[in-house]
C-alpha cells in the first residue's frame, strides 16, 4: 500500500474557494444570497432586503467579507431593497442593476455581461418578462444560477403588471436558463412554499407552467386571477431610487 496523504492534506484540500449564504426574509419570502470569496474576502449580496440590512451586515461582518457590490435581479415590487442602506453604512458598496430596469444604481448590467469578486465570476443574462429590466446571473463555476422572479421553483413570476409579458418570459426560461446544463441549481428570488432551490432538469420536467407549450403558458398566466402585491405602492417608487427613502435619509 502507498502512503496515506496527512490529515492536514486532506482537511486542506476540501476547504471551499467560495462563502455562498441563502438567507430569507418572513414577510416577502425574499431569499437573498451572499456569494463571496474566500481569498480576497470580496462579497456580493443579490437582491438583498431594506429590513434586513442589519442582518446581512452582521454576517458579512461575522466572516470577514468587504462587501463590494448590492446586486439586483430586477425592480421589486414586493419589498425594498437594501442597496441604498448597504452603500451608506458600508462605503466599499456600489449598487448594480439591469440596464432596462430604469432604476438608479452606481453600475449597470446587460446580457452577456460579468460581475467579479475576488476570483469569482457571475455570469449576467437578461430575462424580461416579469419586468423589462429582470437579470439572472449564472455562476458557472458552482453550477448555480441566480434566477430572480423570472424562474421560481416549480413556478415563475407574475406578468400582468410592469410591463409584464407572458410571451417574452417564455422565451426568456427557455432560450436563456433552459439553455444551462441540466444539473444547474435554481436559486430564486422568492418562494412560498417552503423549497430552497431546484435544479433546471426538475424543472423542465416538473413546472407546472414552463413545461408547457408557449400558448398553454400564455393562457395561465393570462387567468391567475393574482392579488395586487401588498407593498408596490410603497416599493417601486423606493426601488427605482436604488432603495432611498425620503424618511430614511
Amino acid at each position: 500500500m502507498g502512503s496515506q496523504p496527512s490529515k492536514a492534506l486532506l482537511t486542506e484540500s476540501i476547504v471551499p474557494n467560495h462563502y455562498f449564504r441563502q438567507l430569507f426574509d418572513q414577510t416577502s419570502y425574499t431569499y437573498t444570497y451572499l456569494l463571496g470569496d474566500v481569498q480576497t474576502k470580496d462579497a456580493i449580496l443579490i437582491d438583498p432586503v431594506f429590513e434586513m440590512a442589519e442582518r446581512d451586515m452582521q454576517i458579512i461582518k461575522q466572516l470577514g467579507l468587504t462587501l463590494k457590490y448590492a446586486v439586483n435581479t430586477h425592480v421589486h415590487a414586493d419589498h425594498i431593497t437594501a442597496s441604498g442602506k448597504l452603500k451608506s453604512a458600508l462605503s466599499s458598496c456600489k449598487s448594480i442593476i439591469g440596464q432596462k430596469s430604469g432604476a438608479k444604481a452606481d453600475i449597470y448590467i446587460d446580457d452577456g455581461d460579468t460581475i467579479e469578486f475576488g476570483k469569482q465570476i457571475l455570469e449576467c443574462r437578461s430575462t424580461p418578462g416579469h419586468t423589462n429590466g429582470c437579470m439572472s446571473y449564472v455562476w458557472h463555476d458552482k453550477c448555480m444560477v441566480f434566477t430572480g422572479d423570472c424562474l421560481l421553483v416549480r413556478g415563475c413570476g407574475r406578468t400582468d403588471f410592469q410591463q409584464g409579458n407572458a410571451k417574452e418570459l417564455y422565451n426568456s426560461i427557455h432560450t436563456k436558463l433552459f439553455s444551462l446544463p441540466n444539473h444547474y441549481l435554481i436559486y430564486p428570488a422568492h418562494d412560498y412554499t417552503g423549497q430552497t432551490c431546484s435544479t433546471i432538469g426538475e424543472e423542465k420536467v416538473h413546472n407546472p407552467r414552463t413545461a408547457k407549450s408557449l400558448d398553454q403558458f400564455t393562457e395561465i398566466m393570462s387567468n391567475l386571477k393574482l392579488s395586487y402585491p401588498k407593498q408596490i405602492d410603497k416599493a417601486l417608487p423606493a426601488n427605482l431610487a436604488c432603495g432611498i427613502q425620503e424618511d430614511t435619509v
